[in-house]
This record gives C-alpha cells, sequence and structure tokens, in this order.
C-alpha cells in the first residue's frame, strides 16, 4: 500500500477487511467520501477511512469462494492455449518429418 493522501478502492477494501463491492455500496450509501480524479480514477481520504476502521461500524467480511477443480482446468486452458497448439503443432510437424 501507498502511504499517499488517497487510496484506491482496493486498498481500502484491504484496509477494511472487506470486499471491493462492499466498499462501493459503503459509498453509495454516505458512509465513505469519494473522490474522482481526472474523471477517471475513484480515489479515497486513507484518514476518513481509518477513522471508519477504527469506529468498529464495518464488519470484517470472511467468506471465501471455493476454487473447483473444472474451474482451475477452464482457466488453465485458456491461459494456455497457445502454448497447447503450439505444442500439438510441433509434435504433429516431427511426426510428419521423422515417421513418414
Amino acid at each position: 500500500m501507498t502511504n499517499s493522501q488517497y487510496i484506491s478502492v482496493r486498498e481500502t477494501a484491504q484496509l477494511l477487511e472487506i470486499s471491493e463491492k462492499k466498499v462501493m455500496d459503503l459509498i453509495e450509501q454516505r458512509h465513505l467520501q469519494a473522490y474522482r480524479i481526472a474523471n477517471k480514477f475513484l480515489r479515497l481520504k486513507r484518514a476518513d477511512v481509518l477513522s471508519l476502521r477504527n469506529a468498529g461500524v464495518i464488519a470484517k467480511e470472511t467468506v471465501e469462494y471455493v476454487y473447483t477443480s473444472a474451474e482451475r482446468m477452464r482457466d488453465f486452458f485458456y491461459f494456455n492455449d497457445f502454448y497447447l497448439i503450439a505444442a500439438g503443432i510441433a509434435v504433429w510437424l516431427l511426426y510428419l518429418i521423422f515417421l513418414r
């Protein structure tokens, strides 16, 4: 985390130990004041976040999402498809060169 006066939504979520969606809900409910920088980046004052954390009004979230084996396999093929296809083509070319 940075030591700047303004922090991102992700850093806020980490400080409060809640999800980023919960941070956005707190902004919408006016419990936290958010500032837009360059009409693109959403930032919050570190002092406001720390005072909200120290007040103890925010309950920490301990929900963990299960990463199933099917999701792991899907992600493996999604992120490694190029390498799998390249390896398949290399094996096919080696077959054509040496076994024909």
